[in-house]
């Protein structure tokens, strides 16, 4: 099942408060980045991030789950309508994350 773009639109709107957050579509579903680093994707209208130690420590009852089959588990994020949380988690994992591969 794809994404909505109904949902896209809900997070990114959750999402306002942080500048360089930007989407790309792919292959129905949504891949989320902050300040040019993936952090996660919206898969069957869920929210799920990188299972890094810094959204792990975030958000410790966090359920593991695959965004399609063959993939790495992810991070579900619950808490979709706290904008302040969303913010802190995506702020907390920058550093954390890779820096984007240089294109060829």
């Amino acid at each position: 099942m794809a994404s909505s773009k109904e949902y896209l639109d809900f997070i990114l709107e959750q999402l306002s408060g942080l500048d360089e957050i930007t989407y790309k579509a792919m292959m129905g579903e949504y891949i989320i980045y902050y300040r040019g680093k993936i952090v996660g994707g919206i898969y069957d209208d869920r929210f799920l991030v990188k299972p890094i130690q810094s959204a792990k420590a975030l958000m410790p009852e966090a359920n593991m789950e695959l965004p399609y089959e063959g993939a790495k588990e992810m991070l579900l994020v619950d808490d979709i309508d706290n904008r302040e949380f969303l913010s802190t988690l995506l702020e907390a994992m920058y550093d954390e994350l890779p820096a984007p591969k240089k294109k060829k």
